[in-house]
């Protein structure tokens, strides 16, 4: 149970800084409105390496839906923990989704004129629609981060210190933030690269339900692509490292 509540907890954080930085960058008055997709990327970068850090110790930070089935299909996770890690997952988002809302209220009410910037703010959206291609740079992009998360731990990128060998992703949280801001820069144009269920889904279901200013739809077209995108491409990631390592 413990780790199924850092798991909550770490997801929540990093959906609270991720989502709280698309509000900050999008919403009208706010002090960095405009700010950009370098200062976006650097803020996810950034929600993930807080959320690791918190429950990286506990419960390994998995903190998304994907990377969990990746790990558990490398057979570097148990399966019997699978559904309890998706679903602690899923509550963070979905919580930290609703605290950027009570965070930026004014803000939202403010830019009420614009709901596709509101919608923004709290999933991802494709900026052409092609459902189909757009699944398949999610699956791209998720299947690049969970190999990546999975190569950190080979035996390739160990190291020595004090005379105790240490993989690179024993270092902590830092790889993985630069592997997330990687892939926002080189990859998220198409899609907002989402990677993460947790981190679109429960943000999705919060616009929703949350009396949130201006809204008009929450995108339930689209809504499967994030899901299914990243959770194939973690199984294909998993796969891939079977396979050559």
């Amino acid at each position: 149970m413990q780790q199924y509540i850092f798991e909550f907890i770490g997801t929540l954080v990093l959906v609270l800084l991720g989502d709280g930085v698309c509000a900050a960058c999008s919403l009208n008055h706010s002090k960095a409105k405009g700010a950009g997709w370098v200062v976006i990327a650097l803020g996810w970068g950034l929600a993930v390496m807080m959320g690791v850090l918190i429950a990286g110790p506990v419960s390994g930070a998995h903190l998304n839906p994907a990377v969990t089935l990746g790990l558990a299909a490398a057979g570097s996770f148990p399966w019997a923990m699978v559904l309890g890690y998706i679903v602690a997952q899923m509550l963070g988002g979905f919580f930290g989704a609703a605290l950027v809302w009570v965070f930026y209220k004014d803000h939202y009410k403010a830019t009420s004129d614009q709901p596709d910037t509101i919608l923004g703010t709290f999933c991802t959206m494709p900026a052409i629609r092609n459902p189909w291609r757009n699944f398949l740079c999610e699956l791209i992009a998720t299947c690049l981060l969970v190999f990546v998360i999975l190569a950190l731990g080979t035996q390739g990128n160990a190291f020595s210190f004090n005379g105790m060998a240490l993989s690179t992703g024993a270092i902590g949280s830092w790889p993985v933030t630069c592997l997330i801001m990687s892939i926002g820069m080189s990859l998220g144009g198409a899609t907002g690269y989402a990677l993460n269920p947790a981190r679109d889904l429960s943000p999705r279901c919060a616009h929703a339900v949350l009396p949130v200013a201006g809204k008009k739809g929450s995108g339930w077209w689209y809504s499967w692509v994030p899901v299914a995108g990243p959770m194939a491409g973690a199984v294909v990631a998993a796969g891939i490292y079977l396979l050559v390592f």
